[in-house]
């Protein structure tokens, strides 16, 4: 378990800056093309990752009512395909995001070299925090449920409050569809993961 947890951490963090630092090489009207699409799926899988993975979990080791008041770390030592589904679900906001942070970087006088080690560095953090929160929560299991919850409700909020009024931008009947389809992939994906991992 501490292995997938090391992983996926790493695989987050590197994957996420990696994958915005490719984004910088791409011209900027497929930058801005491409951004819209990235944030329509990652408001699937953190959609996905609260609401078939989290919270399920969570009320599986603790009263309903209880874990629904409070509705990252804690996946993992629930189940591999939570821990990976949430993963996942990080990873995809994250990509986004980074080349949201990039961009900001860049529009502030940062060179592409100094934007990318400012964005590595935030990053790194990744890895300790996870670590952290796998031995703290080993030894505290009782609190597992309520950090399910915690990090459901973290999901959804930035989903809804964050992700889906940047895509309300855009109203065209063809992009709204594009943005539902990306959605559900996203979504798709966690279940994927989730249920047939």
């Amino acid at each position: 378990m501490l292995l997938w947890i090391i992983g996926f951490s790493t695989l987050g963090s590197a994957g996420a800056v990696a994958g915005a630092a490719l984004f910088l090489f791409f011209p900027e009207r497929i930058r801005k093309g491409l951004v819209p699409c990235l944030i329509s799926y990652a408001t699937g899988t953190l959609l996905g990752a609260a609401f078939l993975g989290m919270i399920p979990a969570g009320m599986k080791q603790a009263p309903a009512i209880t874990v629904m008041a409070t509705v990252l770390a804690a996946a993992f030592l629930t189940s591999i395909p939570l821990g990976i589904s949430t993963a996942l679900a990080v990873i995809a906001h994250e990509v986004p995001q980074e080349v949201g942070d990039f961009a900001i970087l860049l529009d502030c006088g940062y060179s592409r070299a100094k934007a990318l080690v400012l964005n590595g560095l935030s990053s790194i953090t990744t890895l300790p925090g996870a670590l952290i929160a796998y031995f703290w929560l080993a030894e505290t299991r009782e609190a597992v449920p309520y950090i399910l919850a915690i990090s459901a409700a973290s999901f959804i909020y930035i989903a809804t409050a964050d992700l889906i009024p940047s895509l309300h931008r855009q109203v065209a009947l063809a992009v709204s569809l594009r943005q539902l389809v990306l959605l559900l992939a996203g979504i798709g994906t966690i279940a994927f993961f989730h249920f047939g991992g």
